[in-house]
C-alpha cells in the first residue's frame, strides 16, 4: 500500500494487448496474425487504465527471450526449434536479459528506446512499472552466462533443462558469479526506472540469494517492489522476512479455495479459515482470480460466466489491505476459448503464440461490456479508505447456519476505521437470498465506533440484506 491507498496492478501481455487482427490463423507467425507493440499504451489508452484505479502495471514479456521469428538481419541470431514453445516463444525462456523483445517494436533497431518512452508515458498516465525477472532458469539460447553458470547432467557437458520447461535450463546458484550476474541484471532495469519486479518461480532459487540481492537493490532504489511467485505456504515467511520480498502470490491460499467455493466443493466459511491461517502474512500478500498462468475465469474449464466471479473478486479486492491484481481481459469477460496453436484449447490465453484477444479489441474500439462496470465500481470500492486502509472483521463466526445465512453460500465481513464501518455481503449461491446478519457489540468496539454513529437500519443488532445471485452488496453501517 503506497500513499494510503491500495496496490492495484493490471497485468497485460503486450504481444496480444495492442494486436487488432481478427483474421487469425492457428499456430500463425506474426506475418499472419500480428502482433501488439509498445505504441499501442498510447497516452489515452494509459490514461483510462489509471483511470480504473490501477496504479501499477505489469508489462509481461518485455525481455528478449527465445523466438521461431527470424530477426538475424538486426544481428539477433536464430533459435533452433524445438528449443522454442510456440511461434513467437515463451516470455519465460529469457534469450537475453538487458535487451527487450523485438516483437514489441515498431522499429527493431531501437526497441530499447522504445520501451523506455514506455516507461516514460506510464509513469505520466500515473502508473508504475512492473516487468518479469526470471531468475531460475534461461533460454538455452542465452548468451548472458558463463558455462559454470548452469547445472549439468553428471558426467556430461549437457547443461540440466528445468523440469516441464524443456525451452530452458537451469541456472547454478552455487556459483557467486550467478548471485553477481542477477544483481547487475536488476539494477540495469532498475536505473531504467522500472519500479518494480515479478519474480518468476521465486521459491525455486535459495532464499539466501533473495536476502542478499533485495537489499542491494532497494538501498539504491528505495522505490523498487519485489513480487514472489511461490506455491509453497511453508516457505512465505521465510521470503518475506528473510527474503525481503514486498508481496508473495496468494494462489496455494485464497485463490484455491475462491475457486472451490465458486464450484461448490467447499464452504465459503473456509475463507476464515484461509486468513486465520495466514495471519500478519496477510499484508504481504497479492490476491488474484486471474493470471498468465491460471484459466479464464469465464471459461468452460473455470466458472463458464465471468458474472460468477462477482462474490470472489468482492473479496479478493476487500478483504484486507493488501494488493491484489487483474489480468488484461478479465475485466471484459475475456473467455480465454481459442485453440491458439502450440497452447491449446484450455482456457487459458495463450503466452506462446502470436494472438490476438476478442474482447481487447472491442475494448480498444470503446466498447464497454456490461460486466466491465462491475469491475470498475468495485476497484472503486476498494480504494476508500476504510478498505484501503481499514481494519477487518469477520462475522462468520457470529452468524451460524439459519433460515436466512447459509455459511456454505455466503460471506460477511467488516471493514471500517473509526469513521466509518462498511458491510459486504457475498453470495456465492444461484439464487437470490434475503439475508439476516447479526452484528455483535464487539464489532463496534473493535473499530472504535460511538453508538450514536451505528446506523439506524440496525435493530437488535441485526440488518437485512438482500444480495441477487452470484453478486455481492456493501452496507454503510456507520459513518
Amino acid at each position: 500500500m503506497k500513499n494510503g491507498k491500495k496496490t492495484i496492478i493490471y497485468q497485460v501481455l503486450p504481444r496480444l494487448f495492442g494486436n487488432d487482427n481478427a483474421q487469425l490463423v492457428s499456430n500463425g507467425t506474426i506475418e499472419q496474425n500480428g502482433c501488439g507493440k509498445f505504441s499501442a499504451f498510447t497516452d489515452p489508452v494509459l490514461a483510462e487504465i489509471r483511470e480504473m484505479q490501477f496504479n501499477y502495471i505489469w508489462y509481461t514479456g518485455i525481455l528478449e527471450h527465445a523466438t521461431q521469428t527470424d530477426y538475424t538481419a538486426f544481428d539477433i541470431p536464430n533459435d533452433r526449434p524445438e528449443n522454442v514453445k510456440g511461434k513467437a516463444g515463451s516470455p519465460y525462456a529469457i534469450k537475453d536479459y538487458y535487451a527487450v523483445d523485438p516483437d514489441l517494436a515498431d522499429d527493431v533497431s531501437h526497441r530499447m528506446e522504445e520501451f523506455e518512452s514506455l516507461i516514460v508515458r506510464t509513469h505520466r498516465a500515473g502508473l508504475k512499472v512492473i516487468i518479469d525477472f526470471v531468475p531460475n532458469h534461461v533460454a538455452v539460447s542465452n548468451q548472458n552466462f558463463d558455462p559454470l553458470n548452469f547445472y549439468y547432467y553428471p558426467g556430461s557437458d549437457r547443461r540440466v533443462h528445468d523440469y516441464e520447461w524443456t525451452d530452458t535450463v537451469k541456472l547454478n546458484y552455487s556459483n557467486r558469479d550467478t548471485w553477481q550476474k542477477m544483481l547487475d541484471i536488476l539494477l540495469f532495469w532498475s536505473a531504467k526506472k522500472v519500479d518494480g519486479f515479478r519474480c518468476d518461480m521465486a521459491e525455486m532459487v535459495p532464499v539466501e540469494f533473495w536476502e542478499w540481492v533485495i537489499p542491494q537493490v532497494k538501498e539504491k532504489y528505495p522505490q523498487v517492489i519485489f513480487i514472489a511467485e511461490i506455491y509453497n505456504p511453508d516457505q512465505y515467511r521465510n521470503y518475506v522476512y528473510r527474503g525481503h520480498f514486498d508481496y508473495i502470490y496468494d494462489k496455494v491460499g485464497l485463490y484455491d479455495t475462491l475457486r472451490a467455493v465458486m464450484a461448490g466443493q467447499q464452504s465459503a466459511s473456509a475463507i476464515t479459515q484461509h486468513w486465520q491461517l495466514l495471519g500478519e502474512l496477510q499484508a504481504h500478500m497479492l490476491n488474484f482470480l486471474e493470471n498468465h498462468d491460471e484459466q479464464r475465469i469465464a471459461s468452460d474449464f473455470f466458472a463458464g460466466d465471468a458474472r460468477k466471479a462477482r462474490p470472489a473478486m468482492f473479496i479478493t479486492a476487500t478483504l484486507n489491505t493488501n494488493p491484489y491484481m487483474i489480468y488484461f481481459g478479465q475485466e471484459l469477460g475475456e473467455r480465454g476459448m481459442d485453440s491458439e496453436g502450440f497452447s491449446g484449447l484450455d482456457g487459458r490465453t495463450s503466452i506462446f503464440d502470436y494472438w490476438s484477444v476478442s474482447t481487447v479489441r472491442e475494448w480498444r474500439k470503446g466498447i464497454h461490456p456490461e460486466i466491465s462496470r462491475f469491475y470498475q465500481e468495485l476497484l472503486y470500492i476498494s480504494q476508500m479508505p476504510a478498505v484501503a486502509q481499514g481494519k477487518f472483521y469477520d462475522l462468520m463466526y457470529a452468524n451460524p447456519a439459519g433460515k436466512h445465512f447459509n455459511p456454505d453460500k455466503h460471506y460477511v465481513y467488516l471493514r471500517g476505521n473509526e469513521e466509518e464501518i462498511i458491510l459486504f455481503s457475498v453470495n456465492f449461491d444461484d439464487k437470490p437470498v434475503n439475508l439476516r446478519v447479526f452484528i455483535p457489540d464487539d464489532a463496534f468496539r473493535y473499530f472504535g465506533i460511538a453508538p450514536d454513529m451505528i446506523s439506524e437500519e440496525i435493530q437488535d443488532n441485526v440488518i437485512n440484506i438482500h444480495v441477487e445471485a452470484h453478486k455481492g452488496v456493501i452496507c454503510y453501517l456507520a459513518n
